[in-house]
């Protein structure tokens, strides 16, 4: 099992790999459909948009994730008890104490996001407060500071802001394609080579926020493991956080603020509680079998 120093060392490696993916893929759509429209300023345009996002995915990414979630800072004395267990935890992780913010939805669920240790946020539901004694809500905060001490908050949150980015540019690329002008290019360079040209933009356009969607999954089921198996050992009760997650997993409140892009961040799938769920969707679910979690959790009791 990886130490806390290699996890660490690893995410920060994932992440600038991330920032590096993401320039690689916005300056390439830039750059094929430069050469479909004849126009190097599309190019010019990717990379500083790529550039730009990249800045605002490092220093903003937590404010935005925040505010699609609707969450709200939330004072000691509103929740004393909540507060108190944050600060216990934070002690004995030897963590800085993270702003704590709540989200006014029902559903029980929570997530951690923040740059770094000294810039974390811890955000829960009302629902999480409500529906959880005090054993299975700690197991649940040990989990979300595990991701801080882990260090893989900023890997997760940025991959918010990159691939909904990505899938922006793709669609934006796609609407110029079939609206902007397809019969607008010069044909100087010959009418075959213009449609093998606009085929590969189209192609790449549908690809790239595939492409980015694998990422985020690949990121997420992994750290889900770690941060149960973290969050187990610093409160030193897996049960608390094998119960928690039973009853998380078996309400079927709906959450109002889910959407795809922050999916992943969650303790648990916020599209629980839906009427229907896609093929495509199950397909790409962000986090790993509930069952397989609480089992292991349970397993490490033994």
């Amino acid at each position: 099992m990886p130490t806390l120093y290699t996890q660490q060392s690893a995410n920060i490696r994932r992440t600038w790999l991330l920032f590096t993916v993401f320039l690689i893929v916005v300056i390439g759509i830039g750059w094929a459909f430069s050469r479909i429209y004849a126009n190097p300023s599309l190019l010019y345009f990717a990379v500083i948009f790529s550039v730009l996002m990249n800045v605002i995915a490092y220093w903003y990414s937590d404010k935005i994730v925040l505010k699609m979630a609707r969450a709200v800072p939330i004072e000691h004395n509103s929740a004393p008890e909540l507060y108190h267990i944050v600060e216990n935890l934070c002690i004995t992780a030897g963590l800085p104490i993270p702003k704590i913010y709540l989200i006014r939805e029902k559903q029980p669920n929570a997530f951690a996001t923040g740059r770094d240790p000294k810039h974390a946020v811890v955000a829960v539901t009302e629902g999480l407060l409500e529906k959880l004694d005090r054993s299975e809500l700690e197991g649940v905060l040990a989990h979300e500071l595990s991701h801080v001490g882990n260090r893989d908050m900023l890997l997760s949150t940025v991959v918010v802001v990159l691939v909904g980015f990505i899938s922006i540019v793709s669609d934006m690329f796609l609407r110029m394609t079939f609206w902007g002008g397809i019969g607008r290019r010069d044909n100087r360079g010959g009418g075959q080579a213009g449609a093998i040209m606009m085929v590969a933009g189209i192609v790449l356009s549908i690809l790239a926020p595939l492409a980015a969607v694998l990422i985020q999954l690949a990121i997420s089921r992994k750290r889900e493991f770690l941060a149960d198996a973290s969050g187990a050992l610093l409160t030193r009760y897996p049960e608390g956080l094998a119960s928690a997650l039973q009853k998380i997993s078996s309400d079927t409140t709906p959450m109002r603020v889910a959407n795809n892009t922050t999916a992943h961040l969650w303790l648990d799938d916020p599209f629980k509680g839906q009427k229907k769920v896609s093929w495509l969707r199950k397909l790409f679910m962000t986090h790993p079998p509930i069952e397989e979690r609480i089992k292991l959790l349970r397993g490490m009791s033994k």
